[in-house]
């Protein structure tokens, strides 16, 4: 990392909005010249100090791995976050909109994986190495300023607007479907506000998960055996409003919902 950015103070920053749940400006407006491995490394501290309040990492997720995703937040690179275990919401449970600051949900398909991945890896390591295949919601809630107007090294500094995951309960073994032909629809209030195929999602799914693997490599990092993995949204997200109810229906997967809170 050639930057000399206070790593600890701006994970600090990110950390004290989420706790707080408020908006905070984009760490690039004081610091213009911040990095992508400026905000991992920022990113990295984030989750240090997640762990030091007591949550667990459970997996990884991607972000911008839709052509839809990508052109509604105007960035063009697919990045990873950090899951822990206290993001985790139980099917047909509620999330709390007033427990952040401006959540917005999307659909997802997800892997966990039995055998450890890293490096350059192939779509069939992928699949031997995956035990599970399901639906899955990420709501997203990024700290920054009206959710708008971040750069690349900002997203990543905000675990890439990581918050909560919903995973469906059905799963399958990821040979059993073609994940390129998964077609994905997603409700609120019985109205459909997302719908697309999953090859929406890097033009196949798996292709995530390689992604993945060289972007961890290029850190030194692996993805370790037992992970739980969101391979990024097959659509744009939507914004929760209390009283919404999200369902999302895919393809040999079953359905998943969840109620938006006060």
């Amino acid at each position: 990392m050639t930057s000399t950015v206070d790593v600890a103070a701006l994970a600090g920053i990110l950390d004290a909005a989420r706790r707080e749940r408020r908006e905070v400006p984009p760490l690039t407006h004081a610091h213009p010249r911040l990095s992508v491995p400026d905000g991992y490394a920022v990113q990295a501290e984030g989750i240090r100090l997640r762990e030091a309040q007591g949550e667990r990492v459970v997996g990884l997720k991607m972000g911008f791995t839709s052509e839809a995703k990508r052109q509604q937040m105007n960035l063009g690179s697919p990045i990873f976050g950090v899951l822990t275990d206290r993001m985790r919401v139980q099917p047909g449970g509620v999330v709390s909109v007033g427990a952040g600051i401006h959540p917005r949900i999307e659909p997802e398909i997800a892997f966990r994986t039995s055998k450890e991945l890293k490096g350059t890896v192939t779509r069939d390591e992928v699949l031997d190495a995956c035990e599970a295949v399901f639906a899955a919601m990420e709501v997203l809630d990024s700290r920054f300023v009206g959710f708008k107007y971040f750069s690349l090294p900002d997203v990543v500094a905000d675990n890439a607007s990581s918050s909560l995951f919903v995973p469906g309960t059905l799963e399958r073994g990821p040979r059993d479907l073609d994940l390129t032909k998964l077609q994905m629809r997603m409700e609120v209030n019985g109205k459909v506000e997302g719908e697309a195929r999953s090859d929406a999602i890097s033009g196949d799914p798996v292709v995530s998960i390689i992604q993945l693997c060289a972007l961890l490599a290029e850190r030194g990092q692996v993805l370790p055996a037992g992970s739980l993995v969101l391979s990024g949204a097959a659509t744009a997200a939507y914004l929760m409003k209390p009283g919404d109810h999200v369902r999302l229906t895919v393809d040999g997967l079953g359905t998943v919902e969840v109620t938006a809170g006060e």
